[in-house]
């Protein structure tokens, strides 16, 4: 062995690259043995600048500058660049900071709204034929319907009920309750509250540290009016309230 020192370099290197009419930063990964010219080529496809118009500058990896990349026959190896420094491209021909992301200079195809309706190639179409979204509008307006009327129904339920009445209370998925109808004063929306003659509700009356009624612990609910039937409900009657 002769005691030499092989240094032994990556052939490629991944930098950052910048211009002077673009804001964004991209990471191209480049070869070093890439001459100045092949890579101003290159980078025209990446920053839409003309190579005949082309300066390149080199920044550390802190963001120094280092030197001016000036000689278009000389290797990109030959500069010391390092993985993650900056490449920083100057555009001659005054093109202007924005410039290619400026939408506002752009032309656009605008399609008036019933002619777009009428195309089965849209997203708009793709939506309605699945039924998705706010886009299946018969739906929507169907559903919205259904939902004032029943709103109307607890309404008139609501204004039907008299405070003090004994009444039954069946919900889907919990047992028949009975009680003595307290109030119809709540949030907002349409809202019965109820004492039970059992343990088998939420609260003592009072929600959110507001009181509306009076009663023992889970003893006290709100639910909707048309869960609830009014009759003569006799107080020992604790059958239907059994879980």
């Amino acid at each position: 062995m002769d005691g030499g020192l092989t240094v032994v370099t990556n052939p490629t290197v991944s930098v950052r690259l910048t211009s002077t009419i673009s804001s964004f930063e991209v990471q191209q990964k480049l070869n070093r043995g890439i001459t100045l010219a092949n890579l101003k080529g290159r980078l025209e496809m990446v920053v839409g600048v003309s190579p005949s118009c082309m300066d390149l500058e080199l920044y550390s990896v802190s963001d120094k500058f280092m030197q001016k990349l000036d000689d278009n026959e000389a290797l990109l190896g030959s500069y010391p660049v390092d993985d993650n420094c900056r490449i920083h491209v100057i555009d001659r021909s005054g093109g202007q900071l924005g410039e290619f992301t400026d939408v506002s200079k752009v032309e656009k195809f605008e399609l008036p709204d019933e002619e777009y309706n009428k195309r089965t190639d849209t997203v708009r179409s793709f939506m309605k034929k699945n039924r998705l979204c706010h886009h299946n509008e018969e739906e929507v307006a169907k559903r919205k319907a259904e939902l004032a009327a029943r709103e109307e129904e607890q309404k008139a339920a609501a204004n039907a009920i008299s405070v003090g009445n004994r009444c039954k209370v069946e919900v889907p998925g919990q047992p028949t309750k009975l009680g003595q109808l307290c109030t119809t004063d709540f949030k907002t929306g349409h809202w019965v509250g109820v004492k039970y003659d059992e343990p088998l509700g939420k609260h003592n009356g009072t929600v959110e540290g507001k009181q509306y009624f009076e009663c023992e612990n889970k003893y006290g609910g709100f639910v909707k009016p048309l869960s609830v039937i009014v009759g003569d409900f006799p107080e020992e009657d604790y059958g239907l309230g059994e879980m």
